[in-house]
């Protein structure tokens, strides 16, 4: 018998359904009552009450009552993944960095957040967590996350103000150097939007032909940096998206390894490096 390919699928409770909301979606969806409550767990279920919004619903023994709303996201490969662990890097009580390695989600989706840092980071820390901005998950690098709604506001706003300073390596493809100089700077609209990076080079490969760059992005376009260096012909080693002749067995070579800014509560500037030495800048 196949696994259930990825569906979504909603139910409203009504009189004669099972008190357990497990039962009640192994019924309507015909899945396994354990693979309904892997779903639980996992963050794929939600529930909604009372016409309020849907929250996940993880408690495997949660009970419902008619008019409650019931929704399942199913997606067997997501609900396999064992994601990598993130590794702490600051904890200032409000907000906190971490070092997210590649294939771990930045934030969960509808169908589900195991796989995601800010899950690992509410269990781990065990306090609430708003995203501040975020990581491809072919990304490795240093992420922000907020552990109240004032200090999410006040990062986001930073971040929005251009007042983090956020600074990338990347391994490309060609020699950077020859073509574009040491130093320069993209100035490409990305989504029609004003667009900015700057770029330094580290040093170049002759044997592999990869350049290595320091990049500073002024704004945070979607997939901006990527999108830049390809642009130029110098697309980042591994994208799965972006560029041509430039696959990788080691995953895409793009790496968030410094944030800078001053701290919207204690005032003190902050400096931190996705490794422990400042010399991996």
């Amino acid at each position: 018998m196949t696994s259930p390919s990825r569906f979504s699928r909603r139910h409203r409770v009504v009189a004669g359904d099972p008190p357990g909301a497990a039962d009640v979606l192994a019924r309507v969806t015909g899945l396994s009552k354990g693979v309904v409550k892997d779903a639980m767990r996992k963050g794929a279920v939600h529930v909604g009450r009372s016409g309020r919004s849907p929250n996940r619903l993880r408690r495997e023994t949660a009970t419902v009552r008619p008019g409650d709303v019931l929704e399942i996201h199913y997606d067997p490969e997501l609900l396999a993944l064992r994601p990598p662990e993130a590794r702490l890097v600051k904890d200032a009580v409000r907000w906190s960095a971490w070092g997210k390695p590649a294939g771990l989600l930045s934030q969960g989706t509808e169908f589900g957040d195991h796989a995601s840092l800010l899950r690992q980071v509410e269990k781990l820390l065990d306090r609430p967590v708003f995203p501040v901005h975020r990581l491809d998950r072919e990304v490795e690098g240093l992420v922000l996350v907020a552990h109240d709604a004032t200090a999410a506001a006040a990062l986001s706003a930073l971040l929005r103000e251009a007042k983090v300073v956020k600074r990338y390596r990347a391994e490309v493809i060609g020699n950077v150097e020859v073509r574009r100089g040491k130093e320069g700077t993209i100035d490409l609209p990305v989504d029609d939007k004003p667009a900015r990076s700057s770029f330094r080079v580290v040093s170049y490969d002759p044997l592999r032909d990869t350049s290595t760059l320091e990049v500073t992005i002024e704004t945070g376009r979607h997939h901006q940096i990527r999108r830049h260096l390809d642009a130029i012909g110098h697309p980042v080693l591994g994208d799965p998206r972006y560029g041509a002749g430039n696959r990788n067995r080691e995953g895409m070579r793009l790496t968030a390894v410094y944030l800078a800014f001053r701290d919207p509560f204690t005032g003190k500037d902050v400096e931190l490096w996705y490794r422990e030495e400042p010399a991996a800048v």
